[in-house]
């Protein structure tokens, strides 16, 4: 079983972050969606596993690279923050952007609202915001991804 914590614009208020980190115990594997604000080491450092990371629309100085791609188990995953595919508007373009990548899973960030959509072919996760929420009750969230050991992956949106 793999463990995969996936959290996004925390824009340098690391506070929620590191709490998190602390109290959700080991993982495989964290992606950070963008718009870290410079907070690149202090997430690097705060947890021990490999970490996948994108700069966001507030990283002016940051050497992140804009986008990657990369495997998780067998899912091949692109990591954006979104705002260059209009993600505020609707989904529609990076979704479209996501199948002629061929990928199977996109996560993204920069809405700061929480969205896990699965449909037959892809699997865009947003996991919201850990420090600035925007979503209706305000609360900072995050994604667990759980690979089963029948390789099957699990999303789990969790509020603090």
């Amino acid at each position: 079983m793999m463990r995969i914590l996936i959290v996004s614009d925390t824009h340098r208020n690391n506070t929620n972050f590191l709490h998190l980190v602390e109290k959700i115990g080991p993982l495989d594997m964290l992606v950070h969606c963008g718009d870290v604000e410079g907070s690149e080491l202090v997430i690097d450092k705060a947890v021990d596993c490999p970490v996948e990371m994108v700069q966001g629309n507030n990283d002016f100085f940051s050497d992140l690279p804009k986008e990657k791609e990369f495997m998780i188990g067998k899912y091949r995953v692109w990591l954006t923050h979104g705002h260059n595919y209009y993600i505020s508007m609707n989904t529609e373009m990076i979704k479209q952007e996501a199948r002629d990548r061929e990928v199977d899973i996109v996560m993204c960030g920069h809405t700061h609202k929480p969205m896990v959509d699965i449909g037959n072919d892809l699997t865009l996760v947003n996991p919201g915001s850990i420090s600035y929420p925007r979503q209706e009750n305000r609360r900072p969230s995050y994604v667990l991804m759980e690979i089963d050991r029948d390789g099957e992956a699990h999303y789990t949106v969790n509020y603090l």
